[in-house]
């Protein structure tokens, strides 16, 4: 059976870690390095870094900061924010990165899709899609949440895979930093219309969130921010608590040979 993953969320803001509510009230955490070292200790499975206000502010991602992420952790890190181009890709890969985020980037040219599939295969190209409700239906935001494209984003996910996406990241703008569970609906629509894996995002805000997320059919990973930099919720305990639920997750190791 395939293990489900936790997979931490590192927002980066002027080279700071920060959080907010329906991707309003940012506030600052903590410094990226630290963070990312922390979660490669407790038991993460993966970790994501989101340059967020790169695509809005119209510049590079911050690859010093990238850098020094990377040299921390052992754990596969999928990092995205202004991924305009296929040069882009090459940029973080070399900066320490296994997997590219691309989410404005791919709206404004889906074929960049395509073209980082190819070159670096499905595995890894991830469609991070930012996804709010509007006259009832699911619509694709850009540029950090701040742009409605009208896109239907259950058909920018089927084209998403048709283009080679190896795997979505569905963060719903509704459920994000609210704590009151993940939005199952949405996710749910997703998974009967794709078969790659997808990671779920916005809404976690305890440890039986995630039960109810894998018990959903077609998720493949939990993702989360508040709880995790906060410490309201520790990476092995939720490991553990799962695993007694039933469902199968990768071991948390805290040192020596495995």
């Amino acid at each position: 059976m395939i293990t489900k993953r936790i997979i931490p969320c590192l927002d980066i803001r002027d080279g700071r870690v920060v959080k907010g509510v329906n991707f309003e009230g940012i506030r600052d955490v903590e410094d990226p390095v630290v963070l990312a070292e922390f979660y490669n200790r407790q038991g993460a499975d993966e970790l994501v870094f989101y340059d967020i206000t790169a695509s809005a502010e119209r510049r590079g991602l911050f690859t010093d900061v990238l850098k020094r992420v990377a040299a921390q952790v052992f754990i596969p890190l999928t990092v995205g924010g202004a991924i305009n181009h296929i040069e882009d890709f090459d940029r973080v890969l070399k900066c320490g990165a296994d997997k590219v985020s691309v989410n404005s980037g791919a709206v404004k040219n889906p074929r960049l899709i395509e073209e980082g599939a190819k070159r670096y295969g499905s595995q890894c190209v991830v469609l991070s899609m930012d996804i709010k409700r509007v006259e009832g239906k699911f619509h694709i935001f850009v540029n950090g949440g701040r742009k409605d494209t009208g896109i239907d984003a259950l058909e920018w996910a089927v084209q998403g895979k048709e283009l080679g996406a190896g795997e979505l990241v569905v963060n719903s703008m509704d459920t994000d930093g609210v704590k009151e569970g993940f939005d199952l609906p949405l996710l749910s629509a997703i998974a009967q219309r794709v078969d790659i894996p997808i990671i779920a995002s916005g809404g976690a805000g305890n440890m039986q969130h995630f039960v109810e997320l894998f018990a959903q059919p077609g998720i493949d990973a939990g993702l989360a921010a508040s709880i995790f930099h906060y410490r309201q919720v520790a990476i092995a305990d939720l490991k553990a608590y799962l695993a007694q639920q039933g469902i199968p997750m990768r071991q948390v190791y805290t040192g020596g040979e495995a």
